[in-house]
């Protein structure tokens, strides 16, 4: 793939979030960004923004859940840009209850924006990479691995995208397609998500600790606009919490309740509304109740297998000839 200051981006979920900061980011580096949601006042404030900065940038309404709807606004980023390289699945959204209590409009609706905004998505991308190529990056979650209570219908979801991605790149290796297909695992992110959630719980949304930085999400979908991954986990505890629940699913199973009261806190009011069913108050990049970690060396490691296989084998070198060394100078 081209350097991504040659590229033209599409981000689906552009208004907010891990979309937003992955366009400003993408736009800061030089690649013209198309951003897609369904809050038209946010996207061209947000444009407004970084065109005044200096960056290369275009958005255009729709919902992912409309393939019409979101192959109109690739064909105006398109008309615009002239191609798109790298499309990027990010939309989604969020209910906090527990499945008994989560009402059937709003489970179906969660997963015509989570999964079937990622179906639409990757088959307009498709048609329009045509022989050419390009990168499909997919945004899912680290509960696509593993359930979480309170938040199964997300989590649903998030399985049944990794499946669909897993999938899609087998029968496009099949087929000998020259597109890359990568899915981006997150763990908590410090997001507004949870402000934006459909919430049934008493107290506001909170993120499922320990909540991350959206910027490290950023640069992973970024490494692979330019260097495709099968998947990347972004955050080494959400990996660690994923390795647990496959290793020991019995013992999860019981302790995975204690995080409930986590997920919610009663002294901060709830948000009013929520973005299932119709954008929310988009233009932010972060949770306003919450920080994130700034960095993860797990995720560091993950961007550049190579480079840290090669350290960790010099550093064995190292440390083995230093070994020898000393015990040469230990012998009488």
């Amino acid at each position: 793939m081209p350097p991504i200051g040659d590229q033209t981006i599409l981000i689906t979920g552009a208004s907010s979030g891990i979309g937003l900061v992955t366009a400003r980011l993408a736009a800061s580096r030089g690649a013209k960004v198309i951003l897609v949601s369904r809050n038209e006042a946010a996207l061209a404030e947000i444009v407004r923004g970084i065109e005044a900065q200096g960056g290369q940038a275009c958005f255009a309404v729709a919902d992912v859940g409309d393939r019409e709807a979101l192959a109109r606004a690739a064909a105006a980023g398109i008309a615009r840009f002239g191609r798109i390289d790298t499309w990027v699945n990010n939309a989604g959204v969020a209910i906090y209850a527990t499945l008994a209590d989560t009402p059937d409009d709003e489970h179906q609706r969660l997963f015509r924006t989570n999964y079937f905004g990622v179906v639409n998505g990757s088959h307009v991308a498709l048609e329009l990479f045509g022989s050419r190529g390009g990168a499909l990056i997919t945004v899912a979650s680290i509960a696509a691995e593993m359930s979480s209570p309170i938040m199964g219908a997300y989590a649903a979801s998030k399985h049944a995208v990794r499946a669909f991605v897993q999938s899609l790149r087998i029968e496009l290796k099949a087929a000998g397609s020259p597109v890359s297909v990568s899915l981006i695992k997150p763990s908590g992110i410090a997001t507004p998500i949870g402000v934006h959630a459909a919430n049934h719980l008493q107290g506001e949304a909170m993120i499922p600790p320990p909540p991350y930085d959206p910027r490290l999400v950023a640069e992973a979908i970024l490494r692979c606009a330019e260097h495709p991954r099968r998947e990347i986990t972004v955050g080494g505890a959400g990996r660690a919490q994923v390795l647990f629940a496959e290793h020991f699913l019995a013992v999860f199973e019981r302790l995975a309740p204690i995080i409930v009261p986590f997920l919610h806190k009663r002294g901060i009011p709830k948000s009013e509304g929520s973005n299932l069913f119709a954008p929310g108050s988009d233009g932010d990049e972060r949770s306003p109740n919450e920080a994130g970690f700034k960095i993860s060396p797990y995720t560091k490691a993950a961007m550049r297998p190579r480079l840290t296989a090669a350290l960790v084998v010099s550093s064995a070198a190292m440390a083995g000839a230093y070994a020898i060394w000393r015990s040469r100078r230990a012998r009488p």
